[in-house]
């Protein structure tokens, strides 16, 4: 399945999209054969998920207040969720210092804001009978090559979005968001597979006071 296909379905297959591991660290550790008690995490500025959320959330803070009307209670809902989507990332990378179990309950939360959004630009386009963009569209491929570029900042979209019809930047919202699901989708995927294999930090405080206790009989 392509990273950037717009019909997502969770698989058991927990690997990240490409080389992209939302959680590599620079360093190793400074002992062999051991596993520190906090793992080292990456900046979460360093999540494609993260950039895709920030963009998302770019565009439809413009979107909101440009093409919708003032006083429409839709115009605060969009940017609430698109913002819930973007911070629950952000928080649930740092919260991955010490619990694995907050981790992936804001990641679940931030997939869930901007699933909540999908639906309020899905609704924008349908009672308005425009068209939503079918994922073999020339214009879906279009967006699903621009969201390969790495790092991925709203320059890329800006002048879509301050040129273009209001249908058009919510199709191209829509994709995005389809993007940024799968990849959460695999992220939680992978916090799970981890949490079953290394347990969360209660956990490896009581294996790693065991493994000092025995080190220490032994000498």
């Amino acid at each position: 399945m392509n990273v950037m296909d717009e019909k997502h379905e969770k698989t058991g297959n927990c690997k990240a999209p490409g080389s992209h591991n939302s959680h590599i660290s620079h360093s190793e550790p400074p002992w062999p054969n051991t596993r520190p008690i906090i793992p080292p995490r990456g900046d979460y500025q360093t999540l494609l998920s993260f950039q895709k959320a920030e963009v998302i959330y770019d565009i439809t803070f413009r979107f909101a207040h440009k093409h919708l009307s003032r006083g429409d209670r839709t115009v605060d809902q969009m940017i609430q969720s698109a913002r819930s989507g973007k911070q629950n990332i952000l928080e649930g990378s740092k919260a991955g210092l010490t619990s694995k179990e907050s981790e992936i309950k804001l990641t679940n939360v931030g997939r869930a804001s901007l699933e909540e959004l999908l639906a309020d630009y899905r609704d924008y386009l349908r009672v308005r009978d425009h068209a939503i963009w079918d994922k073999d569209s020339k214009e879906a491929q279009f967006v699903r090559r621009l969201g390969r570029k790495v790092p991925h900042t709203f320059e890329l979209y800006r002048e879509f979005v301050e040129t273009r019809p209001p249908k058009v930047i919510a199709n191209i919202a829509i994709c995005l968001i389809h993007q940024a699901n799968y990849l959460l989708d695999q992220q939680l995927c992978r916090l799970e597979k981890d949490f079953l294999e290394q347990g969360g930090l209660r956990e490896r405080m009581f294996q790693a006071r065991l493994a000092h206790r025995n080190q220490q009989h032994k000498k």
